[in-house]
């Protein structure tokens, strides 16, 4: 799984760091997310999917 981010779409909901905190995170200044594993282990596939799909502005995209 590779995980990559559109910066510009977020809109910082957060909702991507609830899902999958070991994964994503939020820049203090303005909430944007932040990658903090683009390659996450298998465990966390299914967190990294539910985080992608609850994604408001569908900023996170994931290649299998």
């Amino acid at each position: 799984m590779k995980v990559t981010i559109d910066q510009d779409k977020c809109v910082a909901s957060g909702q991507c760091v609830v899902a999958a905190a070991d994964v994503f995170d939020q820049r203090d200044e303005d909430g944007i997310v932040v990658l903090l594993n683009a390659a996450p282990p298998a465990e966390l596939a299914e967190d990294v999917r539910h985080a992608a799909a609850v994604c408001p502005a569908l900023a996170i995209e994931i290649e299998e």
